[in-house]
């Protein structure tokens, strides 16, 4: 079988709950070695986030949240306090033969341990050091904790998210995932990716500051640059789009449809598709801007018109034509999609027990380096001895005097 493309890179992770898991199973889809360091009986925070739980989904004493299993496949986990002496020792022999560090401590946690950037990279000149932190290593707000929730809201996205104020269920509201965590751990995966390909040259490691708030304000993109542009603050338009119309949600006689009208060509197509060659032919609607500026007077007719027929029945017009449109499939039907079942977007995986694990698919499509999903999300401290006694070459007694302490 052939090699992931990483399958050269051991990663050592010290993270927990999403934006660190994200970014090291990123990498361990890619073929790193990732080593998982979690609390000893405990783990990561996110073993605990459920119901539901992945192998009972009424019980937890089966098995973990799948919220952990979201953001943990291919790793192995290591059991380690890394408060103690021996425990901090096995964390800079670790650090010594591996390639990445990521952790998400709060500023200057890991520095009282002597396990931050400036100690570890005495150890090893080569070590890329990922901090993923909210607020980012300096300014005025770097001490504060915080999740993702908090980093909708500072950052600005939910002042773009959710209906209108002047309109029914009206108001700020977050996305449906923990968006700003995902993004961070998609950001911090490019930056590692670099600083890999950096070091391929010049032979030096480097530290990575990554801050949620930083990745928040920047999914914000044409909102914010539109701002600077007017100076006028976005609002929220709820499933519209302040720049395109039609582009927003219609009811249809059974059900509602997607329609995303990007330019003047597709409109003619959208007019002709519904049947209404008046709206196609009239001199204000010819043009995006004049459909934005008019769209108060536009979307009550299409909306007329689009209550005439079947969601189904609209979008066979549609697509026959190439106008962007889609019904919204909530995530059963996702997975019953013929498109989605092609792209094999579910990942069934055996786990060491026979059972069978599903997670969702890396959305990265190398052809010479494909991913591959070869480890189910790990045990708490599945890997702790293989890793100390073969990788780290402690004898059977060095291994029970660290579990016999509790230190594992």
């Amino acid at each position: 079988m052939l090699a992931g493309a990483l399958s050269h890179i051991r990663v050592l992770d010290l993270s927990r709950v999403l934006a660190g898991p994200w970014c090291s199973q990123n990498l361990a889809d890619l073929g790193a070695e990732v080593i998982k360091i979690e609390r000893p009986g405990v783990g990561d925070d996110t073993r605990s986030w459920g119901p539901p739980w992945m192998n009972n989904p009424s019980d937890q004493s089966q098995g973990d949240s799948s919220y952990f299993y979201s953001a943990n496949r291919g790793k192995k986990s290591v059991t380690l306090d890394i408060s103690t002496p021996q425990g901090k020792k096995v964390i800079e022999e670790l650090a010594a033969i591996c390639d990445v560090l990521i952790e998400n401590y709060k500023v200057g946690d890991l520095k009282r341990y002597g396990l931050d950037y400036d100690s570890l990279k005495k150890i090893n000149p080569k070590l890329i050091y990922c901090s993923i932190t909210g607020y980012g290593q300096d300014g005025p707000d770097s001490h504060k904790p915080g999740y993702d929730y908090v980093f909708q809201a500072t950052g600005g996205l939910m002042s773009v998210t959710g209906e209108r104020d002047d309109l029914p269920g009206g108001g700020p509201q977050k996305v449906g995932v923990a968006v700003a965590d995902i993004l961070t751990g998609m950001y911090s995966s490019v930056a590692i990716l670099a600083a890999l390909n950096y070091r391929d040259r010049t032979g030096e490691g480097q530290f990575i500051d990554m801050a949620l708030i930083d990745s928040a304000v920047a999914l914000g993109s044409y909102q914010i640059v539109g701002y600077f542009a007017n100076g006028k603050i976005p609002k929220r338009a709820g499933n519209a789009l302040p720049s395109l119309v039609p582009y927003q949600v219609f009811n249809t006689s059974d059900d509602q449809i997607i329609v995303a009208v990007g330019n003047d060509g597709q409109w003619q197509k959208f007019c002709q598709a519904i049947k209404r060659p008046d709206l196609a032919e009239n001199e204000r609607w010819k043009k995006v801007s004049g459909r934005v500026s008019g769209r108060d007077d536009l979307v009550p007719e299409i909306s007329k018109t689009l209550l005439q027929a079947s969601t189904e029945e609209w979008l066979e017009h549609l697509e026959k034509v190439g106008v962007p449109c889609g019904k919204i499939n909530n995530y059963e039907q996702v997975f019953k999609d013929a498109h989605v079942q092609h792209r094999q977007l579910k990942v069934d995986m055996p786990d060491e027990f026979g059972k069978v694990i599903s997670t969702v698919a890396s959305p990265l499509r190398l052809q010479k380096t494909p991913v591959r999903y070869e480890k189910t999300p790990p045990r708490l401290g599945d890997s702790t001895h293989s890793v100390l006694t073969q990788l780290l070459a402690y004898s059977e007694d060095e291994y029970q005097i660290l579990l016999n302490q509790k230190i594992i």
